[in-house]
């Protein structure tokens, strides 16, 4: 299998000429099922990670000139207790899961980040378990109030 190649965006402006924003918004849409994020969420996502204020990269990943996947990561600003950095959506295409894309993909990611990655996963999500083969530990249990 011949090695993914991987392009980072750090601004709407960086996108390569085989693909477009709303591609990218709406593949994180429709292959991350069922875990998937509204395309409005994910648009407002992609312009924290692009912003000047806040910041963080989207990478993406193509195999034999077809796109196979792609990561959003996010910075947080803080450090310590609140990691650096946040991975918030990663999918890969379905015709090339289970080739080892997708780790190839979060490990790059980690490896461009001067500081911890965090992520949020779904107990039940078969992702977690390639999450904890990477390295990911689950040390604390998210809890949240909603409104």
């Amino acid at each position: 299998m011949m090695q993914p190649e991987f392009c980072i965006v750090r601004g709407n402006d960086g996108f390569p000429d085989w693909i477009t924003r709303e591609e990218v918004v709406r593949l994180f849409h429709e292959t991350m099922k069922p875990y998937e994020d509204t395309p409005t969420d994910v648009g407002r996502a992609l312009d924290y990670a692009f912003s000047k204020e806040r910041g963080g990269f989207l990478a993406l990943c193509r195999l034999e000139d077809k796109w196979a996947g792609q990561l959003l990561m996010l910075d947080t600003g803080m450090g310590g207790y609140i990691p650096e950095h946040i991975l918030l959506f990663v999918t890969v295409s379905p015709e090339m899961r289970g080739k080892g894309i997708g780790r190839k993909l979060i490990e790059h990611c980690i490896d461009l980040c001067p500081g911890d990655v965090k992520l949020h996963v779904e107990y039940d999500n078969p992702a977690k378990r390639l999450y904890e083969r990477v390295g990911f530990t689950t040390d604390y249990a998210e809890m949240r109030f909603k409104k």
